[in-house]
């Protein structure tokens, strides 16, 4: 079969061969309709896909992709900022796609089929994740950052999530804290299935009863945590200290704690995870598990430009433990 040029591909497409080459670099200055023009054509005569192959062997478009959500959550635009500032050190472009965007899906797709990025770093990806599917397919070099996915072939820098909850749980204990509530967390989000199970078997060893009614699961988000927190905090038995498994959660824990009249800390302990900026504000001032997002992020970016030089290398999956940082949400209690 004749290998197609992006010349045919304007003939076919009834347009010019500047305007294939916008399209294939994904600039804005194309109309709509002759984008989409341009794609189909692109589509029905595998010129994409023989692009993208093409680019994956030169390596020469400099670009690493970031596709992240949650950018409300002030975790990710720190993680973000620790991810622009190793890929500045490079000669490399960072592009960033928001997968909580209408379009931020579509987009980073469109991306990766061009070949139009070397590699891509995703923050919060989960299972369900189209752009992961395509990249996967694609085989294209991936680095999993603070979430992983479990029995996917790719790398992945993480916190020590089991052991950051086991260590939360260690500390209650040791300041006498008898009815243990958690907060947080999704069924397809490691982050905090990881946190939650630690904790729980940190409780387990040490024959720690947990109340299933204190046991809650919530989005990551403030208001659902607050919601929540109204829930648990209004129980009879309430608990003496709730371990929020990131820090927007026990935010919104400690505001259900301000309207009900519960004294933080002398009624109620709060541990968050993450250690984000504003959790050491005075006004917040909570205790948290810290990770090293800045290490984490310069790991993330070293692990995919060796993967781009070296496809087929071992995958590796690097854990960074975390530390505890007491707060006054914990009367500044030492570990």
């Amino acid at each position: 079969m004749k290998t197609r040029t992006s010349r045919d591909i304007a003939v076919l497409a009834g347009v010019s061969q500047t305007t294939v080459s916008r399209v294939l670099q994904n600039r804005n200055n194309v109309r709509e309709e002759t984008r989409a023009k341009v794609l189909r054509v692109l589509e029905e005569t595998g010129y994409v896909a023989n692009q993208q192959a093409r680019s994956m062997r030169m390596r020469k478009s400099g670009n690493i992709g970031v596709v992240t959500g949650r950018i409300k959550n002030p975790f990710y635009p720190e993680l973000l900022s620790g991810l622009a500032q190793s890929v500045a050190s490079t000669d490399h472009r960072m592009v960033l796609w928001t997968a909580d965007s209408p379009t931020g899906d579509a987009a980073a797709i469109e991306a990766i089929q061009s070949g139009s990025i070397e590699g891509l770093i995703f923050t919060t990806a989960t299972t369900d994740s189209s752009v992961l599917d395509r990249a996967l397919t694609l085989n294209l070099p991936i680095v999993l950052t603070n979430r992983s996915i479990r029995g996917i072939q790719c790398d992945q820098v993480t916190s020590d999530n089991v052991s950051g909850g086991r260590r939360v749980a260690r500390y209650f204990r040791k300041h006498g804290r008898s009815r243990m509530a958690v907060v947080g967390g999704l069924e397809n989000i490691s982050t905090g299935q990881e946190r939650r199970e630690g904790f729980f078997a940190q409780c387990e060893e040490d024959a720690i009863s947990l109340a299933p009614e204190l046991q809650l699961m919530c989005d990551f988000t403030h208001e659902d945590a607050r919601r929540v927190g109204l829930e648990i905090l209004q129980k009879d038995d309430r608990p003496d200290a709730v371990f929020c498994v990131n820090d927007l959660i026990a935010f919104g824990v400690r505001d259900a704690a301000e309207v009900l009249g519960i004294r933080v800390p002398e009624d109620l302990w709060i541990v968050g995870f993450d250690n984000i900026e504003s959790s050491a504000w005075d006004r917040m001032s909570l205790t948290t598990v810290a990770q090293p997002i800045s290490e984490m992020a310069a790991i993330s970016l070293d692990l995919l430009l060796k993967r781009i030089e070296d496809p087929a290398r071992p995958f590796e999956h690097q854990k960074f433990l975390g530390d505890l940082i007491p707060r006054n949400t914990t009367a500044y209690s030492p570990e």
